[in-house]
């Protein structure tokens, strides 16, 4: 599974590329961070960040886009920067019909490190070690990123297995009834 990982950010978008499957070692593709300058009006900073994420979906072709799911901060102007980054990259996702993944920084981390409540630097060099880097990716977005990536392609043969249990258990819920409407009129 290849998995493009988006920490979103209107300053720095943090993306990383991962390879890999659940069990066994991963491989990174790819990692950086798009850029936009902070005096730009927002407009134009979008259209930077959609350019950015589209040339990272062009150039690794990824299966599903890892993306951090907008939490609530203190700082409403940040929350908005952030969570408009995150509808950049899952709209270019979805546009090119690509699923789209969300996990929040504290799933992410628990995943990467075993603590929901890791700080930077330990996600850094979780990260550097899974991925057997020579140095923790820089800035922290892009180890972010990748964190993401890692953390969807460990999660996803369970979150797989559950969606199919809850369609099972739904497809029985709603077979149950239909079949004992027909067994009643077929007395």
């Amino acid at each position: 599974m290849r998995v493009l990982g988006v920490d979103p950010g209107l300053t720095r978008c943090g993306v990383g590329v991962v390879e890999g499957v659940a069990g066994r070692p991963l491989t990174m593709l790819g990692v950086g961070v798009v850029r936009t300058p902070p005096g730009d009006d927002i407009g134009p900073r979008l259209v930077a960040v959609e350019r950015g994420i589209e040339e990272w979906l062009d150039r690794f072709s990824p299966e599903l886009v890892a993306v951090e799911r907008v939490f609530s901060q203190h700082n409403v102007r940040t929350v908005m920067g952030t969570a408009q980054a995150s509808a950049v990259a899952m709209l270019c996702a979805s546009r090119r019909g690509i699923p789209v993944a969300l996990h929040t920084p504290s799933e992410v981390k628990a995943a990467v490190t075993g603590s929901g409540r890791a700080d930077k630097d330990q996600v850094g060099a979780m990260v550097t070690r899974l991925l057997r880097l020579s140095a923790p990716p820089k800035p922290a977005d892009a180890a972010d990123a990748l964190a993401l990536a890692i953390c969807h392609i460990w999660r996803a043969p369970a979150q797989n297995r559950l969606q199919q249990a809850v369609a099972r258990s739904r497809l029985q819920q709603t077979a149950a009834p239909q079949a004992s409407a027909v067994k009643g009129r077929t007395r």
